[in-house]
C-alpha cells in the first residue's frame, strides 16, 4: 500500500503561499504610503481609511452570511480593497463616500461575480470609477487647509510646471495615497523582495507611458515634464499595486507585456489628449476588460497540437 500514489486532476503545483499571506504583504507594502497620506492630510485621511476598510470587510461578511456562503474575510482581500480605495480618494470627501465606494466594490464588482478570483476588474478601482462618475465634484475637490490649488497634473495640463521634488516626496495636493512617489516605490520594493509581484507589467507600463509622453506630450525629452507625469496622478500606485492584481491581469508572459503596453498607451491618451489630467484608473479598468482577449491569443498551445488541427476542431 505504501507504493500507491494519489492521482488527481491538474493543476499539480503546490505552494505554502496562501491568499492571506499575499494580501498581508500588500497591506504591509502600503503602510509607507498610508502613513504618509495620514501625515500629509491629517485626521480626515485616517477617518476615510478606517471607514473604507471597515465598510469593505463588513460588506463582504454580511453578503456571504446572508447567502450562506463561506466567510472569506480572513483572507484580507477585503482589507486590501478598502485600503486601496481609500488611498484613491481625496481627503475632502464626506464620510459616506468611502462607505458607498467600498460596498459597491465588494458587492457589485467582487461578490456578485463569484468572489475573489472571479471578479472581472480590480474592485477598488471599480469602486473609485463608480464614485468619480457618480460624484465628480466631490471626487475632484483637493482643496485642504494645507493645499489650496489644483493637483500638479492639472497645473501641468494648464501649462504650469510643478515642483517635481515636491511630487516625489509627496508635499502636493492629490488623493490620500497618490502624492508620495517615494513611499509608493518603497512599498513596491517590498513586494518585489518577497516575490508577490514581478517587474514585467509595471515596468512595461511605465516605459510605454514614458515613450508616449516623449513622443506626443509636446515637450520632447524634457526630463522635468516626464518626471512630473511619472510622479503624479497615481501612476506609480496603479502600476505597482493595482495593475499587478493577480485576478485581473494576464498570466502568460507575452500577455503581461501586451497588457503593460495597453496600460501605457491608454494612460498616455487620457492624459495628453483627454480632458482628464489623471487617467490611470480608467486605463486599468479598460485593460482589465481586455485580459480575456489578450490571454486567448497569447496562451501557449499544448505540445503536439498544430494550427491545422485546431482549425479542423473548430469546423467540427
Amino acid at each position: 500500500m505504501s507504493d500507491l500514489r494519489r492521482v488527481s486532476s491538474n493543476p499539480h503545483v503546490r505552494s505554502k503561499t496562501t491568499t492571506s499571506n499575499i494580501m498581508m504583504w500588500v497591506v504591509i507594502a502600503l503602510l509607507p504610503t498610508t502613513g504618509f497620506g495620514i501625515y500629509n492630510f491629517g485626521l480626515k485621511a485616517l477617518i476615510i481609511i478606517l471607514l473604507s476598510v471597515a465598510s469593505a470587510v463588513l460588506a463582504e461578511f454580511v453578503y456571504e452570511k446572508a447567502l450562506k456562503k463561506p466567510i472569506t474575510i480572513g483572507d484580507f482581500s477585503a482589507v486590501v480593497t478598502g485600503l486601496l480605495l481609500a488611498l484613491n480618494l481625496p481627503s475632502t470627501v464626506p464620510w459616506w463616500i468611502p462607505v458607498l465606494g467600498s460596498i459597491f466594490a465588494i458587492i457589485m464588482v467582487k461578490q456578485i461575480f463569484g468572489g475573489l478570483g472571479q471578479n472581472f476588474m480590480n474592485p477598488a478601482l471599480g469602486g473609485r470609477c463608480f464614485l468619480v462618475i457618480s460624484f465628480p465634484a466631490l471626487m475632484t475637490n483637493f482643496i485642504t487647509d494645507t493645499y489650496t490649488g489644483a493637483t500638479p497634473l492639472q497645473n501641468l495640463k494648464n501649462g504650469v510646471e510643478p515642483v517635481v521634488m515636491d511630487m516625489i516626496i509627496g508635499k502636493t495636493a492629490g488623493t490620500i495615497g497618490e502624492t508620495s512617489m517615494l513611499c509608493i516605490v518603497i512599498g513596491a520594493m517590498i513586494l518585489f523582495a518577497v516575490g508577490v509581484i514581478d517587474y514585467v507589467i509595471p515596468f512595461t507600463y511605465i516605459i510605454t507611458f514614458s515613450l508616449f509622453v516623449v513622443l506626443f506630450g509636446g515637450y520632447g525629452f524634457n526630463f522635468a515634464y516626464l518626471a512630473a507625469h511619472l510622479a503624479g496622478g497615481g501612476l506609480m500606485l496603479g502600476a505597482f499595486f493595482m495593475a499587478t492584481d493577480y485576478v485581473t491581469c494576464p498570466i502568460t508572459p507575452k500577455g503581461k507585456v501586451i497588457y503593460g503596453v495597453i496600460l501605457g498607451l491608454l494612460t498616455g491618451i487620457f492624459r495628453i489628449f483627454g480632458a482628464n489630467a489623471e487617467g490611470v484608473s480608467f486605463a486599468i479598468i479598460i485593460s482589465n476588460l481586455l485580459v480575456p482577449l489578450i490571454e486567448k491569443y497569447t496562451i501557449p498551445r499544448a505540445f503536439g497540437i498544430k494550427k491545422t488541427a485546431k482549425k479542423e476542431a473548430k469546423k467540427a
